[in-house]
């Protein structure tokens, strides 16, 4: 049985039964589950305090963006009005390990932050093919100071989002230079069961920079020992002894 048989025999009707047999090692044993609807958030979400920024300055609102699914754009949403209800007064969007996922959600996120401005480039052979952009009737946040973070593990719909926002100077980068996943590809079936790929397209930022294989260089490199992971950060812009010290004025500079 391949991979798609076996997911054929266990998608169903939501609340039916189906029984798995299980095999590890010399170990079998039989599992029964029921089907339920799956709904992935991809967002996670903190206040970070940080003393020293005055009354109103002292909190800053992190967003942890995972992947771009279909749920991606109305969580960002979600976790900016969660987060200003704390009165945060700046944002940090990690895209960090983000390997991309929905176009189209990438660029409602892109949306989110900005009052104007073109999101991204699509371009073939002969040029501009296609414009996205914004007029900002969709903007939630465009006003707060914000920082991206991005590595090499930023990758597709995450590095389109990280240059529109850069070439836009809507936001600061901060990271590693992305993974330059630009191409768009249409695949076409071959008589003997192959598959040709076929790079129809590419995507260009607003200043078009071409992000296939050279990626989005960040504004500033983070620091050697900057945690990737979500529950270290704010540690890292509350501790001036840390290694991973980020001073906040200078982060929200823009």
């Amino acid at each position: 049985m391949t991979i798609y048989d076996a997911a054929e025999h266990l998608q169903g009707p939501e609340g039916t039964g189906v029984d798995l047999t299980v095999r590890q090692g010399s170990e079998i044993r039989n599992v029964p589950l029921i089907r339920e609807r799956v709904s992935l958030n991809p967002v996670k979400s903190k206040i970070c305090k940080t003393p020293g920024m005055g009354k109103d300055g002292a909190r800053v609102g992190y967003i942890k963006l995972t992947s771009f699914n279909q749920n991606a754009s109305g969580a960002v949403k979600e976790a900016i009005e969660t987060l200003r209800k704390d009165n945060v007064s700046a944002f940090v969007l990690d895209l960090r390990d983000n390997s991309g996922g929905l176009f189209p959600e990438g660029i409602e996120i892109a949306k989110i932050w900005l009052d104007k401005g073109v999101i991204v480039y699509i371009c073939d052979s002969r040029g501009v093919r296609d414009i996205y952009d914004t007029d900002g009737s969709n903007a939630v946040a465009a006003s707060e100071p914000l920082v991206v973070l991005v590595n090499k593990g930023t990758a597709s719909a995450s590095e389109i989002l990280a240059g529109a926002l850069k070439d836009n100077k809507r936001a600061t980068l901060f990271g590693e230079q992305t993974f330059g996943k630009g191409k768009i590809q249409s695949v076409f079936e071959l008589s003997d069961g192959s598959g040709l790929a076929v790079t129809v397209a590419r995507y260009e930022t607003p200043a078009h920079t071409d992000i296939d294989k050279v990626g989005i260089i960040p504004d500033y490199r983070l620091p050697a020992s900057f945690p990737r992971d979500d529950e270290s950060f704010c540690g890292c812009l509350q501790d001036p002894v840390s290694a991973c010290y980020l001073d906040k004025v200078k982060l929200f500079a823009r």
